[in-house]
């Protein structure tokens, strides 16, 4: 059995100005977003160039704040918005969601791919393989200020099992943030992107996101605490987060058969568009 570090909720501090972790995790998660964007942008098969990362990264901001807050107020606490709708604006009291987060950053990346004269489906597809990485980091972020813990457990079966000095009930628990990062952070990336480099159709990349996001969320969800203003939704054991990720999963699935029936044919991958460039640059020469 583990206890958790108890982590000084400050990450660093320089003056009278204080960094928490939690701000730093959502730093490191942008920034990972804007490095990834960067390596993948400027390339024959991308929809977008170098120049535009910038704005990509504000609107993406945009949306993961507007739709991970009203996500949160809406999915996870309508009835203390009904009795005080002036809390939604309240953002400095925490709360945000991922399924509320990936709706307000599909509608943002909706209105640039207009502003830009793109498809929707291509600007989805660039976006979704730099998210997961962006995830995990929240995640860590969760784990070091000891909130959304993980379900009691049996330090004999789990012997990584941990104990929060947060928790009033101290119970040892699954370390359910570090499960989701390590799912909805690195495993995701290394799917999500992987196929991204592969010949495909429009839209593919989207779907495997959802299919794959949502099916990690709703095994991780047996692990992790419900929320105790909600409990379980239906049948002793559905939570909130499973009941959003099952029509996350079913959208994904019938946006992969629509891109593989009726989408665009697929750009080419990475490694032929480098050689199809170079060869061009060859053939420029000899002439």
């Amino acid at each position: 059995m583990l206890t958790h570090p108890n982590f000084d909720p400050v990450a660093v501090s320089l003056g009278p100005i204080s960094i928490h972790w939690y701000g730093l995790m959502y730093l490191l998660a942008f920034a990972s977003a804007w490095f990834l964007a960067s390596r993948r942008a400027g390339f024959d098969y991308t929809p977008i160039n170098r120049k535009q990362i910038d704005d990509l990264i504000f609107y993406g901001a945009l949306g993961v704040v507007l739709g991970g807050r009203f996500g949160y107020v809406f999915f996870y606490n309508f009835d203390k918005f009904l009795d005080n709708p002036l809390w939604l604006l309240k953002v400095w009291e925490g709360g945000m969601s991922f399924h509320g987060g990936f709706l307000g950053v599909m509608v943002a990346m909706i209105i640039y791919a207009r502003r830009l004269n793109l498809q929707p489906g291509q600007m989805l597809d660039f976006v979704v393989p730099i998210v997961p990485l962006g995830l995990g980091f929240g995640r860590i972020g969760n784990f070091i200020g000891q909130e959304l813990w993980g379900r009691q457990a049996d330090p004999e079966l789990v012997p990584w099992a941990m104990i929060f000095p947060a928790d009033p009930s101290g119970l040892a628990r699954h370390p359910s943030q570090l499960y989701q990062a390590g799912l909805e952070g690195l495993l995701l990336f290394l799917i999500v992107y992987g196929f991204s480099r592969r010949s495909r159709p429009v839209w593919s990349v989207s779907g495997v996101f959802m299919v794959a996001y949502g099916c990690f969320r709703f095994i991780v969800e047996f692990f992790r605490q419900p929320d105790g203003h909600i409990g379980f939704d239906a049948f002793g054991w559905l939570t909130r987060g499973q009941l959003l990720s099952l029509p996350m999963i079913v959208a994904g699935i019938l946006l992969i058969v629509y891109a593989y029936r009726h989408a665009s044919a697929p750009p080419a991958p990475k490694s032929t568009a480098v050689t199809k460039t170079k060869r061009s640059k060859k053939n420029k020469r000899k002439k």
